[in-house]
């Protein structure tokens, strides 16, 4: 499958850490303005993709570009600083802050304040909890509402792609549908998404492109629908291998 405006590309990425490879040469785009759900069985390797992507790790071979230009090897905060924000599996808000101070924990590389503000306010008119709930400690909101505090403090820094970790993870199926919701509105509004999910069919149900790894390699490809419906990763979930020579195209 051809991807004719990707906003990262990954060309055959080599990387793991101390002396062994997780990910063995993969390569796949991220479409800019879609969302592409990356999903797979446990270490197959989501977790150091998305450190090779964000910095935390080097690539030992391969590339990674973002909008075109090299990122791979960059320090987190010069890919932060190209536009790049990643919402972590765990939750990462400081409990005793108030909402609003956590949000705009998101600007601190930002020194005019006007813009913080304005991009606050415009953040607020998004997500209401974060108006409503912005004199409140962010320890005392449930874990779907935390979540949502998190997605509004990485567009403090008008991101071009943000990166989801889990945003399924501990959530009821009620709080699962309006996390996905408020994804898709912030897809809406511009943003590239790239999404990496345990629960693949709300995930690929999701999205408008579909990556499956396994054992650090890409094994399936195609839109969410494409992925979601192949035959083969119902075996893979299964705990089966799925077929190398297959994959949608």
């Amino acid at each position: 499958m051809t991807i004719t405006d990707p906003i990262l590309s990954l060309d055959g990425v080599c990387a793991g850490y101390g002396g062994g490879d997780v990910l063995q040469g993969v390569s796949f785009e991220v479409n800019r303005g879609g969302i592409t759900c990356i999903v797979g069985p446990n270490g197959a390797g989501k977790s150091t993709l998305l450190a090779a992507v964000t910095g935390l790790i080097k690539p030992r071979v391969g590339s990674i570009k973002f909008n075109g230009e090299t990122i791979s090897g960059l320090s987190p905060r010069a890919v932060l600083s190209k536009g790049v924000v990643l919402v972590p599996q765990n939750h990462s808000l400081f409990p005793d802050m108030t909402v609003r101070e956590n949000v705009e924990l998101g600007a601190y590389t930002i020194k005019d304040r006007q813009v913080v503000k304005d991009r606050r306010d415009k953040i607020e008119e998004m997500f209401p909890v974060v108006r409503s709930k912005a004199k409140d400690k962010a320890g005392s909101l449930s874990g779907g509402q935390q979540r949502l505090v998190e997605f509004a403090r990485c567009l403090m820094l008008d991101p071009s792609l943000v990166i989801l970790d889990e945003p399924s993870m501990g959530l009821d199926p009620k709080t699962l549908h309006v996390v996905f919701q408020t994804m898709r509105a912030m897809n809406a509004d511009g943003r590239s998404i790239l999404l990496v999910e345990q629960n693949a069919k709300a995930g690929l149900k999701a999205s408008s492109h579909g990556v499956v790894l396994e054992n650090g390699r890409v094994r399936l490809l195609g839109t969410g629908r494409e992925v979601l419906e192949h035959p083969e990763i119902a075996t893979l979930y299964l705990g089966g291998s799925v077929e190398a020579a297959g994959g949608v195209r």
